[in-house]
């Protein structure tokens, strides 16, 4: 095991926190406040090649591993949850996905533009009644002629109200889960609509909508992968997809011990920095355990991912990852609130706004729970899921 990057991985991650401290983190608070990202930072991300990581060169892709990935994404997640959410979903989810299941045609028709930047992708899979269950879904699709006609309802889908295309799942017969198929819908397709979703805990300059499609109709060319496949597809991009959210948790939680180890030396009780005080110290201490476990897990599920093992060992690492880097970034979070005191209730601090978008990352793309027996069933054999 060589836990050294390689002169590109540092490259990468080196690049990435530039950026990040000259572009993102001068404008966090503002963003947070006003509920909205500066969308300039798409184009932003597409010129130096973020939202093009891994994708194939001939398709404006770029040239790196999933370490590489993980690292920037970690980065991103360092500065701003709200700005590797668009970058987690538009390429890790949706990008990724017609890269691996796409035509020919659909791969020069869409990622050329999701890799500069010039559209971003939204995966539109859960419903208001179908979350941890997936394949309990009501969107339907029915065919009619080479055309096919979408109805339903999607909710809580990052890049919602600013994406360009959504990778969207419905259902196409009532077979459960084998009754699910993939689409590529354009967002400006007559019948699609897209509603903001306001008043979020975290998350607040992400883009998260409710889809409304209304006899969307689309052709059979718009259709990713084979009819009945979907879930599959769906599934599969959440496996690697959750190495995203868990290397973005490791760059939130380490925001956070960063903010609270110097806040420690500068803060005076008692005549003397908090930093002398044994419990503070406890915190940080335990904060700086858990962010390195944290970031090793997912480095790891990385590398797996490169080396293309088994989908079983792949679901069970990126579970792993998933579950304890969520959990670590609301952890390490508290733990520096607690740390600010007063002063990190207020949003003249980060901490809070660290709390608020660590909490999130343990619900979607699988709740800790659903990681869980994921795990669980790796171990036992036995899928309590069903």
């Amino acid at each position: 095991m060589d836990f050294e990057l390689t002169d590109t991985q540092a490259a990468f991650k080196e690049m990435a926190a530039q950026f990040v401290d000259a572009e993102i983190v001068p404008h966090v608070r503002e963003w947070d406040r006003r509920e909205e990202v500066d969308l300039a930072i798409v184009r932003k991300l597409g010129e130096l090649g973020f939202l093009g990581l891994t994708l194939p060169e001939e398709h404006g892709g770029v040239e790196a591993d999933m370490v590489s990935y993980a690292l920037v994404i970690e980065e991103l997640g360092r500065g701003d949850s709200s700005v590797r959410g668009i970058v987690s979903v538009s390429l890790g989810l949706v990008a990724k996905s017609i890269a691996a299941h796409g035509t020919e045609e659909q791969k020069q028709r869409w990622l050329p533009e999701l890799a500069s930047g010039a559209a971003l992708g939204c995966f539109a899979l859960t419903e208001p009644d179908a979350g941890s269950d997936p394949g309990s879904m009501t969107t339907r699709a029915r065919r009619e002629g080479e055309d096919w006609v979408i109805t339903g309802q999607k909710m809580f889908i990052t890049n919602g109200t600013w994406a360009k295309v959504a990778l969207l799942f419905a259902r196409t017969s009532d077979d459960g889960g084998r009754g699910i198929t993939a689409f590529l819908v354009p967002t400006d397709s007559p019948g699609f609509t897209a509603n903001t979703v306001h008043g979020k805990l975290g998350l607040r300059g992400q883009a998260t909508a409710e889809l409304v499609l209304d006899e969307v109709r689309v052709p059979d060319s718009a259709r990713l992968g084979e009819v009945g496949k979907g879930l599959g597809i769906a599934l599969g991009a959440l496996t690697k997809g959750r190495i995203s959210v868990a290397a973005g948790a490791v760059g939130v939680a380490q925001a956070a011990l960063i903010a609270a180890t110097r806040y420690a030396g500068e803060r005076v009780q008692f005549g003397k920095p908090i930093a002398s005080r044994q419990l503070v110290q406890e915190l940080l201490a335990d904060s700086a355990v858990e962010v390195e476990a944290a970031r090793l897990l997912t480095l790891r599920a990385a590398a797996l991912a490169e080396r293309g093992v088994s989908r079983q060992e792949l679901t069970t690492a990126s579970s792993m990852a998933k579950l304890h880097a969520s959990e670590t970034a609301v952890k390490v979070a508290n733990n520096a609130l607690q740390v600010f005191g007063g002063y990190g209730f207020i949003d003249e601090y980060p901490v809070g706004k660290y709390l608020r978008d660590a909490r999130v990352l343990t619900l979607y793309e699988g709740t800790s729970q659903v990681q869980k027996l994921i795990i669980g069933r790796s171990l036992t054999g036995v899928d309590a899921l069903s």
